[in-house]
């Protein structure tokens, strides 16, 4: 009775909230959609990567599969992101994949390193004010297509294929718009998607599936995709990410895992089905900079129990910047399609022929 209480009381006084948020972002959107605020276009086609949602929905590994798809089909590409918690942030950057160079992740945040170490031939550009940054960095490098990280809501830009990801590990109840729920736009914001794609899907029941679907379908426009992906382990690299051993070599290793990502639980999991001992978690806040002391800590608990200190990709560029310790080791993962690909592949196609 008292659980039914607090929750009638957290709708009572809420929802005004929730209504008047998803409200902003429908006339904001209706006012690029009818021309009242103008959108800048490129001769080129810009793909959004976004979501509807707060927190990790696995952008960084589709944007990654992306890119290398489009590399694949001979186009220059170029990444256009915020650079979030980097210095950068509020100025703007760019780093030349494959050049000798050493960006640092304070200044340029750890995504973009992460695409600059994965993506030779591509530009990765920082900075919040993406439409500005944009129009300076394009003709310094001139790319076929532009992918817009987490650009859902980066409305100024015009973009050619938006691609909207869901994270299945999300649970349902969390599908209202802030604070009443998760979600920093309504499903409203689906009108404009030209590609839906549910990660993490191998890691719910089907019925979970069945209901987001469903959730979606709602509002998604007749005939749009909806593909599921996720994430495929490749096997462990240390610090100066050189390959130590596949996915079966940490069977029955005691293992520490360490992760700084908003939604670590992924991570832990992937890591315990290989049938590693998780000895335990250690997790921080999402994009957290490790100090010397903790991870000097961390290691010094590896030690005393025998165990390796297993972190992710992401969390990895922003350990080395502060200890480039080769007793810290990272899980390099891949995306893999359950369902979609061939379809998903060829609204891309269209895109950027």
């Amino acid at each position: 009775m008292e659980k039914t209480r607090k929750a009638f009381l957290k709708y009572f006084f809420l929802s005004p909230l929730s209504i008047a948020w998803e409200s902003v972002y429908f006339i904001r959107r209706a006012f690029y959609d009818y021309g009242f605020i103008h959108q800048k276009s490129f001769r080129v086609p810009i793909i959004s990567v976004g979501n509807l949602s707060f927190g990790g929905t696995g952008k960084t590994p589709f944007t990654l599969w992306l890119a290398e798809y489009l590399q694949k089909q001979n186009k220059k590409v170029m990444i256009v992101m915020r650079g979030y918690k980097g210095k950068l942030e509020n100025d703007s950057g760019i780093i030349y994949a494959g050049k000798k160079i050493n960006p640092d992740p304070v200044e340029y945040g750890d995504e973009a390193l992460i695409y600059a170490r994965r993506l030779e031939g591509s530009a990765i550009v920082v900075g919040k004010n993406r439409s500005a940054n944009l129009n300076f960095y394009f003709p310094k490098f001139l790319p076929d297509v532009v992918l817009l990280d987490d650009g859902h809501q980066h409305l100024q830009l015009k973009r050619k294929l938006n691609i909207i990801l869901f994270d299945a590990l999300m649970s349902l109840d969390k599908y209202q718009v802030a604070p009443l729920g998760y979600l920093r736009e309504g499903f409203s914001g689906l009108k404009d998607a030209d590609l839906v794609v549910i990660g993490r899907a191998d890691q719910v029941s089907r019925e979970k599936i069945k209901q987001l679907k469903s959730l979606i379908l709602n509002t998604l426009p007749y005939g749009v995709t909806i593909a599921e992906v996720g994430f495929k382990p490749k096997g462990f690299l240390n610090s100066s990410y050189d390959y130590l051993f596949n996915v079966e070599g940490i069977k029955n290793k005691k293992v520490i895992c360490v992760a700084g990502l908003a939604s670590p639980q992924s991570f832990y999991k992937m890591i315990e089905e290989m049938g590693a001992n998780v000895i335990s978690t250690e997790t921080f806040s999402d994009h957290h900079y490790y100090t010397k002391n903790e991870l000097e800590s961390l290691l010094s608990k590896a030690k005393e129990n025998q165990a390796y200190l297993v972190t992710t990709e992401k969390d990895m560029v922003r350990i080395k910047k502060v200890m480039n310790d080769e007793r810290i080791i990272f899980l390099q993962v891949d995306l893999v399609f359950f369902s979609g690909e061939e379809e998903a592949k060829k609204i891309i196609d269209q895109c950027v022929k």
